[in-house]
This record gives C-alpha cells, sequence and structure tokens, in this order.
C-alpha cells in the first residue's frame, strides 16, 4: 500500500487523537508556563520546547491534518484557560508572559508547519555505499 494514500478511517483517528493531544499539551503548558524566577522563565521554555516537539509528532504522524488537529485543540484549551472561572479566576493572566504564551505557542506551531517536508518523508535515508 503507497504511504501517501491512508486509509480515510485511520486519518480521522489519527486528527482526533492528535486533537487531545493539543489539549494535553496546551493545558500543560499553561499550567507551567508561570514557572521560574523573574529572569528566567524555565517553565515557558520547557511549554514551548513540548509544543514544538508535540507538533512535530503531529506532522510526522499523519500530515497537516493531525498537525492542524493539534493546532486546534491546543489554542482551544489555552484560550479557554484565559477566559475567567467561577470564582473569577484566570490561570493565564493578561500580562506580558501570558501574551508571550499564547501568540509565540502558535508562532511555534507556524514554525513547525513550514518545516521541510523531507524531514517527514517515509522513505529511508540514501546510504552512501562508496564509503563501504
Amino acid at each position: 500500500m503507497n504511504s501517501s494514500r491512508r486509509p480515510l478511517g485511520r486519518t480521522i483517528v489519527r486528527t482526533l487523537l492528535a486533537v487531545a493531544l493539543g489539549v494535553v499539551m496546551g493545558a500543560l503548558g499553561t499550567v507551567v508556563h508561570r514557572y521560574g524566577a523573574d529572569s528566567l522563565y524555565l517553565g515557558l521554555i520547557l511549554a514551548f520546547a513540548l509544543t514544538a516537539a508535540a507538533g512535530v509528532l503531529a506532522r510526522a504522524w499523519a500530515g497537516y491534518g493531525t498537525l492542524l488537529g493539534f493546532g486546534v485543540g491546543w489554542v482551544g484549551i489555552v484560550q479557554a484557560l484565559s477566559l475567567p472561572g467561577s470564582g473569577g479566576d484566570v490561570v493565564v493572566p493578561a500580562g506580558v508572559l501570558g501574551m508571550v504564551w499564547s501568540y509565540a505557542g502558535v508562532a511555534i506551531l507556524a514554525v513547525v508547519a513550514f518545516l521541510p517536508a523531507s524531514w517527514f518523508a517515509e522513505v529511508p535515508a540514501r546510504r552512501d555505499r562508496s564509503a563501504a
């Protein structure tokens, strides 16, 4: 079976799982993005690294559809956690750090979308036979 032609059911399942992965990574990053001292936000760096790694995983899994699903889940949960809760508390305050987390996370997903397609190709790497 040609790897570029996946069954529709498998692609839909992978896309739905990518949405769930986006929700989990967005929630986890939202919770940890404020961790650290004022001069070094270790939590923000970790949250960006997790977002980038999960975005690459989603794109490598089944292409742009799963990356889009991941992005929808990620943006949805980050924005939902930015809204005031029943007691008026928010997890992502409207300060500089909250804005950086929200907008730079989307920018990271855009960078993942523009990575070279050859990085995600399902063909074996070419071996140089003259070196043997």
